[in-house]
């Protein structure tokens, strides 16, 4: 298949559209990430579905939002007989390759990639699952606010190791490809996805030493806990927020430290890129950088993801290939879930007419015509404790959920999301149809019903599991030592031959 492009998706984790020059005003230096931008499409108003890691990430591989596939929090499993992007494209001739995070639960840690070089940095079990009915018991194995009280400089950290053994078992792959030792001549999509910056925040010193104390603003939105709404109040809970007092210092120290953390995620991707460009692969290779969710790093007094308001649900989103996508950036409002026909479409694969998708591909957008202006999104996690969906589409976002009062933004003229205008009379209308828009969606009390009967399935299945002998689900990457490197049964000079890249040729 000599004319397909190739496609490497790269992914960060909790990284928000803000917090980049590019699409925000902060001082964060990324470079690399700059330069893809500059000569890639950039999507400047592009969200994930769930603003939370699984979901996120479920629903984007699926190109279906997470209630159709029962990805409702971090410990659900989607299910081995949904077809993902790496399905289609490995059936149309694509050689699939996964490194690094994708939060896969239960025994299938592939869905569609047919090689899998790392293990992931989550468990691949049960234990996580939320309970809805027991809102007020704090999770012992969920966030805490001892990610902002102990922020600063590290020698060494779980994510470092992560993450640095994401970006070279990446590379090494990448000239693997390009060397074709094993004679496989298919186009690959090989997706490399780190854990940075998402927190604990804390970096290694030069990347802290990249900022100083006064170039990181503080939190601009401030809003009084009496003023907060009430899924807000519940993140607060389930966070802890109040439990320990929390000095500007410490929140300052933590901005420095995600942003110390973006500059290795940029560094990281220039490491990517240059392998790219080194094993000759970079004309034929699609770019696509995104990340799962974003990051409230304090505003709203809010810290993590898990809602709705920008910080946390709007993504970076690049799709970059020079040659044969001209550079330009776009305003409308797109999603994760649009990836899933934008790739098929890019690598001329049809897509099968039964596919239940809730994405629209990209290409009317990457080609510069006008494109669909519309994200659905929805929250059934942690802090949740019935459905919450929204609806961001034109000007308008919308946040409904049975159980607190809606949200409007006109976030033409407010930007910040301070000014809720769903009880004000000038716009009943706007709220009504909206309202009525949800009511077609959705079945949300089926929904309900749905996410309180897998918690408590989850919650059997995992104490059973954990009761006597523990058989794991973690992925255990797969590894011959008999075929690496040198070996007694292999030709010496044809080993050392075909592992040179480039290949030597005899004068």
């Amino acid at each position: 298949m000599p004319n397909k492009p190739n496609i490497l998706m790269i992914m960060a984790d909790q990284l928000s559209a803000a917090a980049l020059p590019f699409l925000g005003n902060s001082a964060v230096k990324a470079p690399h990430l700059a330069q893809l931008a500059q000569e890639g499409v950039l999507f400047r108003s592009a969200y994930c579905n769930s603003p939370l890691c699984a979901p996120s990430r479920f629903s984007m591989l699926a190109g279906q939002l997470p209630s159709r596939i029962g990805a409702y929090d971090n410990a659900c499993e989607l299910s081995a007989t949904t077809p993902t992007m790496a399905h289609c494209l490995r059936l149309g001739g694509y050689r699939t390759i996964l490194s690094g995070k994708m939060h896969f639960v239960g025994p299938d840690q592939l869905h569609g990639y047919e090689e899998r070089l790392t293990t992931d940095i989550y468990p691949a079990d049960f234990s996580w699952t939320p309970d809805w009915t027991r809102f007020e018991v704090r999770p012992t194995w969920y966030h805490s606010m001892d990610s902002v009280l102990t922020a600063g400089p590290t020698i060494r950290s779980n994510q470092l190791d992560f993450d640095e053994e994401v970006v070279f078992t990446t590379r090494r792959k990448l000239f693997d490809l390009a060397r074709k030792a094993d004679g496989d001549e298919r186009p690959f999509f090989l997706t490399a996805s780190l854990t940075h910056p998402h927190d604990p925040y804390a970096i290694p010193q030069r990347y802290w030493d990249l900022y100083r104390d006064d170039e990181i603003a503080m939190p601009r939105i401030a809003i009084p806990l009496e003023a907060q709404d009430p899924h807000s109040l519940r993140l607060r809970h389930v966070c802890g927020n109040d439990l320990d007092p929390v000095t500007d210092a410490q929140i300052r120290a933590a901005r420095r430290a995600y942003y110390g953390a973006i500059s290795f995620v940029d560094e990281q991707v220039g490491l990517l890129l240059a392998a790219l460009a080194q094993s000759g692969l970079a004309d034929n290779t699609i770019i696509v950088f995104c990340t799962d969710h974003g990051e409230m790093l304090g505003e709203r007094g809010l810290w993590y993801k898990m809602n709705f308001f920008e910080g946390a649900a709007r993504i970076p989103l690049i799709i970059s290939a020079p040659g044969r996508i001209a550079s330009r950036t776009v305003d409308a409002s797109v999603s994760l879930v649009d990836l899933f026909p934008t790739l098929l479409d890019l690598a001329d694969l049809p897509l099968d007419p039964g596919m239940p998708l809730d994405g629209r591909s990209l290409m009317p957008h990457l080609a510069g015509n006008a494109g669909h202006d519309e994200v659905i999104g929805e929250y059934l996690g942690e802090a949740a404790i019935a459905p919450i969906v929204m609806i961001r589409r034109g000007q308008w976002k919308f946040i409904h959920s049975p159980v607190d009062p809606d949200q409007l933004f006109d976030l033409a003229a407010d930007p910040d999301e301070l000014n809720n205008c769903a009880d004000h009379p000038a716009y009943a209308e706007t709220v009504a149809a909206l309202r009525g828009e949800v009511a077609a969606r959705w079945n949300l009390a089926a929904i309900e019903s749905d996410v309180l009967a897998s918690q408590r399935r989850r919650h059997l299945v995992a104490a059973a599991n954990a009761t006597g002998k523990h058989q794991s689900w973690d992925w255990q990457p797969v590894r011959n030592a008999s075929r690496e490197y040198i070996r007694n049964h292999m030709d010496l000079e044809l080993l050392e031959a075909n592992a040179r890249f480039p290949r030597v040729r005899q004068q």
